[in-house]
């Protein structure tokens, strides 16, 4: 139904047809170029890769950083957009209290820091970087509604990401995954959110890659026994706010997850804790009804890896991974503990002794230069020598108003080596 090649959408079930695509799309086609280059590329990765390792990113400053690092996928956090990247300016928990075209905003935020780079390279005489790293992004429970979860599947693709991901609570009153209070939607609601993301892919003609995750392994609320599935896990006992109370537990996401395969492209189970064993059980359940169901996990930072898990184990905790089938793995909220810790220690230094601490910082950017970093030369990172290009073209390079020649950055820095 949209472009990705025949073996792209097996075993995906659309309970609409082209003609209703056809209808909703309108008459005139646009062209998303970065999210269909970033879907086909992310897929590709997911079957070629023994798995896709990313890291979340809170500017796009990062995301090059990370590229340019070797990590060939980009992984854009609901939590860091509430946290210090959204729309609204304020700093919030994982909630859905910002504003619903932040993420979206910082997914095209990061794919012109992307282009920018790719750009810099060109103008130098570069290529050895594939840039558009494919961006999977976190569309929280979708902010609403069937319609809301359309219309943001819609801006992602617009703004360039190649996966986005929806999961199965109560929008109204989503929590981080590690936080208390999570109450589900029935099973039947939560396919209608992800049939409504694969129309908007199918309508803006994208092959975007869909994720769907269930947070019923520690979730205890549910707002209606409405759906056979669910009345398993029902206790029979309510709550003040007449939602239904639910046994949390690996069946209930096994079961969530076997009812999402035939609509999502890859499944996440949200987890409490770094359990190998328990990653098996939920693998080896999705892959007895839907063999080679691709996989995702959370390598969250909520979890205190080192009071589960020993360091031989947490070395090899990937690839185990990886053998299961959990094709994606992803530390979500990299970008803010990164920021965080490494600019206090800055500043716990600078605070204690002054110059000796930035220096301290310049080393260690000049000692990595010998693995490809660059931003040491942080007036070309930005693309200073860029534009120059752009001026010279535009004088025929008669500038006199170069800005990088004659700058200190030139005269006390090492032009950074050829790729």
């Amino acid at each position: 139904m949209n472009a990705g090649g025949n073996d792209r959408f097996a075993g995906v079930q659309r309970p609409y047809s082209q003609e209703e695509v056809e209808r909703i799309r309108g008459r005139f086609r646009v062209e998303h170029t970065l999210a269909r280059l970033g879907a086909e590329r992310l897929w590709g990765l997911l079957h070629d890769e023994d798995y896709v390792a990313a890291l979340g990113a809170l500017t796009g400053a990062q995301a090059v950083q990370m590229v340019k690092a070797g990590l060939k996928s980009i992984y854009l956090s609901g939590w860091q957009v509430a946290a210090d990247a959204n729309l609204s300016g304020n700093t919030y928990p994982d909630q859905s209290l910002y504003p619903a075209n932040s993420a979206p905003a910082l997914v095209k935020r990061i794919n012109s820091a992307l282009l920018r780079a790719d750009q810099i390279d060109a103008a130098e005489g570069r290529n050895g970087t594939y840039w558009l790293a494919p961006i999977v992004a976190d569309a929280e429970a979708g902010f609403g509604g069937p319609l809301n979860a359309f219309e943001l599947m819609k801006a992602f693709i617009e703004a360039g990401a190649a996966g986005v991901h929806f999961e199965d609570q109560l929008s109204s009153e989503k929590k981080c995954g590690h936080l208390g209070g999570k109450v589900l939607v029935p099973t039947s609601q939560f396919v209608r959110t992800l049939v409504a993301a694969r129309l908007a892919a199918d309508v803006l003609d994208v092959p975007t890659v869909l994720v769907a995750r269930t947070d019923a392994l520690s979730a205890t609320l549910l707002t209606s026994d409405v759906d056979d599935r669910d009345r398993a896990f029902c206790t029979g006992e309510r709550t003040s706010e007449g939602f239904f109370r639910i046994t949390p537990g690996i069946e209930a996401p096994i079961a969530r997850a076997l009812a999402y395969a035939p609509y999502a492209d890859v499944l996440w189970c949200e987890t409490s804790t770094p359990d190998l064993d328990e990653a098996a059980q939920f693998a080896e359940a999705v892959h007895a009804q839907f063999p080679g169901k691709l996989l995702a996990y959370n390598c969250s930072p909520s979890f205190n890896w080192r009071k589960h898990l020993d360091d031989a184990t947490i070395a090899s905790f990937q690839k185990e991974l990886a053998a299961m089938g959990y094709k994606f793995q992803f530390v979500t909220l990299a970008g803010f503990h990164a920021a965080c810790n490494s600019m206090f220690e800055l500043a716990r230094g600078y605070a204690a002794e002054g110059m000796s601490a930035y220096v301290r910082l310049q080393g260690a950017e000049f000692a990595n230069e010998e693995f490809g970093y660059t931003a040491t030369r942080h007036q070309r990172e930005v693309g200073a020598g860029y534009f120059d290009a752009v001026l010279e073209a535009v004088t025929g390079g008669e500038s006199s108003t170069l800005a990088l020649k004659g700058s200190t950055e030139e005269a006390q820095f090492e032009a950074a080596p050829a790729a």
